[in-house]
């Protein structure tokens, strides 16, 4: 049985209907990816199945006694509220019970109270009469993979670190479906891996939206396309999605084509003269009625936006250069002594544990930021384009058009003059769009117009911090293709890892501990490592298994005891066979049928794969180890 199910959907908000005649069903165990274009109404989706936005038409049927918990696109909760509280409250009125406890825990800790102490013991019980402590260490547990301050007040909080808030209250309460809108926005590597191996296990449904390729392709047994109002059904993997999605095109532009020159003929027929006319077919003429109703009635799709980037002269060779950086802020050190060298023509990328310091150091190279100690050297003849993550180059109440024009009605671009109305139909802006202030916009839509704005002008170096946030697959894919033809400098920070994998020539990995290692290649090139910390929690730097730019003099090595050289004779044949074991995993995993088993098999399957990674983790850590000593 389904765990829901909606039947002929309807939803227009505009003059283009959003969801037309749509259906949906979504069983226990799927895990169904929701894609499409930027406002093709995803989101107005998922709010129809929560019940919080009500079809125009159809029906919306759920399986009786079924929870449902979401994570929004965007975000809002009472900036006075604390995470526990935020988090804690995805568990209803069992969850209220256990904020208040956490609340007078804190408040007793700080000096006994008669009347805390009554309020305290009133908690207590509920939480005793309601399996309470075994949903305490639950909340605990998002909590801390998440990596988030219980105690922090969400209006201290930024945008992401919100959302990752979000998050969590929708894992903790346990739901038969969950409805999550790109909840990989503004999360860390780790963060996602941990959400990855959660879904992975999750044995309720889950329908998301999702435009990060690596997290879609590891958790999705079936790809849903929402596509000119109609959604249709892909089982499979994304790969197979691709190739019939293709094939599906190709035969649209088939039938389309050949229905357009039918209609073509009939109108050349109608057209005839005093002959023809006395000899029409009052059939034929019906026929051409219908054909010009359905001509009309076809929405076309939405065509590819035509990035284009401006590169302006080439800049010196060399780009930034580093020696001894440290960085701090408020009072905490974000970056330890770093020598690195930037040259002309490099795409590097950035990424490490929110908070870690990636946007601290761009800031610090373009000169915004004082070192704390160390020196940053900047080359000569740089025009810089600087992507900010928290769009704060937009003016929310500025309109489309201005935000490119700043109030001229031409860019120039390439040296010649564009009307911005143009330009920005290259960007996937219709006219009726111009006038609209940047409020309005979805957060595709917002990326798009920073990207519109930053390509209008001469550059020769990209910062891109979190560029792939909000954007859909084939504006992603696109901006990959840009970004490989310019021949200037890139430093990019992002967390989506297939995006990395096919821009950056090298990576620079923050460990949250102030340190930051380099590596040749993409994220896939990066070695294994063990998880990072939690934003404040203390622990020792990650050795890179590359040596860093500047390596400090080798210490003098001891001899290794005989157990160490046994152990570390025997780490290789170990981490061989986990490997192997892994592989053979993740290929019954990819099997089409793998989810049709007993969703106990299928659990136990996934958390053997988490504890070989695990194992993996620990075994490369103390050969590493080894190998230093």
């Amino acid at each position: 049985m389904s765990l829901l199910r909606l039947d002929d959907i309807s939803l227009a908000y505009g003059h283009h209907p959003l969801l037309d005649h749509a259906s949906l069903a979504v069983m226990a165990g799927e895990r169904v990816c929701l894609i499409g274009r930027n406002g093709e109404g995803k989101s107005s989706l998922l709010r129809i199945v929560a019940g919080t936005v009500r079809p125009d038409g159809g029906s919306r049927v759920l399986q009786p006694g079924l929870r449902i918990a979401t994570l929004d696109q965007e975000v809002a909760c009472a900036d006075t509220a604390t995470v526990y509280e935020i988090v804690s409250g995805g568990l209803a009125a069992l969850g209220a019970a256990l904020a208040e406890y956490d609340r007078l825990s804190t408040q007793l800790a700080e000096g006994a109270d008669g009347d805390l102490l009554a309020r305290l013991g009133a908690a207590q019980q509920i939480l005793d009469s309601q399996d309470g402590w075994r949903f305490q260490q639950r909340v605990h547990t998002v909590i801390t993979e998440l990596g988030l301050d219980p105690h922090a007040r969400m209006g201290e909080l930024s945008g992401g670190w919100r959302r990752r808030v979000m998050l969590g209250r929708a894992l903790v309460a346990e739901p038969d479906l969950l409805l999550l809108d790109e909840p990989t926005n503004h999360l860390d590597v780790d963060a996602i891996l941990w959400l990855e191996n959660y879904l992975a296990s999750f044995t309720g449904g889950v329908l998301f939206v999702s435009h990060d390729r690596a997290f879609l392709r590891r958790l999705a047994t079936r790809i849903v396309e929402l596509d000119r109002g109609v959604l249709s059904s892909w089982p499979g993997t994304y790969e197979d999605y691709l190739r019939r999605k293709a094939e599906a095109l190709a035969a649209e532009e088939t039938r389309d084509a050949l229905f357009d020159k039918r209609l073509s003929e009939e109108e050349a027929w109608i057209r005839q003269g005093i002959k023809a006319r006395r000899t029409r077919n009052e059939g034929r003429v019906r026929a051409l009625e219908a054909m010009r109703r359905e001509r009309r009635a076809r929405r076309e799709r939405a065509g590819r936006a035509d990035l284009r980037l401006d590169t302006a002269d080439a800049s010196g060779r060399l780009v930034f250069e580093t020696d001894h950086l440290t960085l701090a802020y408020d009072g905490r050190v974000m970056i330890r002594d770093l020598s690195v060298t930037v040259q002309r023509g490099d795409r590097i990328a950035l990424i490490g544990p929110n908070g870690a310091g990636k946007t601290t150091l761009l800031r610090a190279l373009l000169g915004d930021v004082p070192p704390a100690s160390g020196s940053v050297r900047r080359g000569t003849r740089l025009e810089t384009a600087y992507f900010d993550q928290q769009r704060e180059q937009l003016d929310p109440e500025a309109t489309v058009m201005d935000s490119v024009g700043e109030g001229r009605l031409t860019v120039s671009i390439g040296g010649r003059q564009e009307h911005v109305a143009g330009y920005l139909r290259r960007f996937l802006f219709p006219p009726e769009r111009l006038r609209s202030p940047v409020r309005m916009l979805s957060g595709g839509e917002r990326n798009r117009l920073l990207l519109a704005r930053l390509f209008a002008r001469p550059a020769n170096l990209l910062i891109l911090d979190e560029p792939t946030n909000d954007l859909d697959t084939d504006t992603l894919e696109l901006l990959e293709e840009i970004l490989l033809e310019f021949t200037g400098t890139i430093l990019l920070v992002s967390h989506d890892r297939a995006f990395i994998d096919h821009v950056a020539t090298a990576t620079w990995v923050f460990d949250g501990a102030g340190c930051v290692h380099e590596y040749v290649g993409g994220y896939s090139d990066l070695p294994p490592r063990p998880p990072a910390p939690a934003p404040g929690a203390s622990q020792a730097p990650v050795e890179p298994r590359l040596p860093h730019t500047e390596t400090a003099a080798a210490a003098p090595r001891r001899k290794r005891s005989y157990k160490e050289q046994r152990e570390i004779d025997e780490l290789p044949q170990r981490i061989e066979a986990l490997e192997a074991e892994q592989a053979s995993l993740q290929a019954a995993i990819a099997e089409p049928r793998f989810y049709e088993q007993d969703q106990a098999t299928v659990a136990r399957l996934f958390d053997r794969l988490a504890a070989i990674e695990k194992e993996l983790s620990e075994h490369y850590a103390r050969w590493e180890a080894l190998e230093s000593s």
